[in-house]
């Protein structure tokens, strides 16, 4: 049976959005766990925190190596740099995803076991992508479509990039049901789809072909996540309302951070608190 196509919208997404209450605390509203970037990518490490911290979450717990705590500190000093207990978990960006391609990536991934110890709702990007299908907890992963074509022949589902962005919608959904993920597929047009939802978002500003803005994306998916643990343990296919959700809330403040003309990953991340305020009226 083919799953009926949901257009997301302001109205959709503003039910997804956590807004707290004079009785919540920093660990009532969420604790985002995140394990990314490197020492080959470590501006993804300040993208994915600044961006998460500008959506709205309790803590940000961020698991350090290669001196990228400077780096996020620098950026946002109310980010915590020590392991703990966590909502949800972002992790991947800016982490290749060759294991062994040096000393620093194997030290990131060796932070990856901490998932197994923590099995809470799970985002994996990137360098984490291969854990798809292999963790217990609710996972949503977010490739583009390179991406998930690497990761679908790895599992013997033969397709090229070229195919996944020919089809988005029918292979969104192929790797949903393939992989027993929420997958959100990044795009000029962003696909979200679980084993019994598809989403299609509106088409997005081009100028976000540049580096970083997915790292970006990251970070609010996992704020998100993060301030609805409860809700994502009641039911793991709300993890799909809530990627639509941090899709649209990127491409709005992208749009606002444009104004039509360029714009770089760093200039989304002041507009993200806009665009939610635009949702939420």
């Amino acid at each position: 049976m083919t799953t009926a196509l949901k257009k997301w919208s302001a109205k959709d997404a503003k039910k997804c959005i956590a807004v707290p209450s004079d009785l919540d605390n920093k660990y009532s509203h969420g604790v985002l766990g995140v394990i990314t970037g490197s020492a080959q990518y470590p501006g993804a490490a300040v993208l994915t925190t600044s961006a998460a911290a500008a959506t709205g979450v309790g803590m940000i717990r961020f698991y350090p190596s290669s001196g990228l705590d400077h780096l996020v500190l620098h950026s946002t000093p109310s980010i915590v740099v020590f392991p703990g207990n966590v909502s949800a978990w972002i992790v991947g960006s800016g982490i290749d995803a060759r294991k062994y391609s040096s000393w620093t990536t194997w030290l990131r991934y060796r932070h990856f076991r901490s998932l197994k110890i923590q099995g809470v709702p799970t985002v994996l990007d990137a360098g984490a992508l291969h854990l798809a299908g292999k963790l217990e907890q609710p996972t949503l992963i977010t490739p583009h479509s390179g991406e998930l074509a690497r990761l679908l022949n790895s599992r013997g589902v033969s397709v090229t990039s070229e195919a996944i962005e020919g089809n988005p919608k029918k292979w969104v959904a192929t790797a949903a049901k393939t992989l027993a993920v929420t997958v959100l597929l990044k795009g000029s047009r962003t696909y979200v789809a679980n084993d019994s939802a598809l989403i299609e978002l509106p088409v997005a500003t081009p100028w976000l072909a540049t580096a970083g803005t997915g790292d970006v994306l990251s970070g609010i998916v996992g704020a998100l996540v993060a301030t609805h643990l409860i809700e994502i343990l009641n039911d793991s296919d709300y993890l799909a309302p809530l990627a639509a959700t941090a899709a649209l809330i990127h491409a709005n403040a992208a749009q606002l951070a444009s104004r039509g003309g360029p714009i770089s990953a760093e200039s989304i991340i002041p507009e993200i608190a806009g665009a939610i305020t635009q949702i939420l009226k």
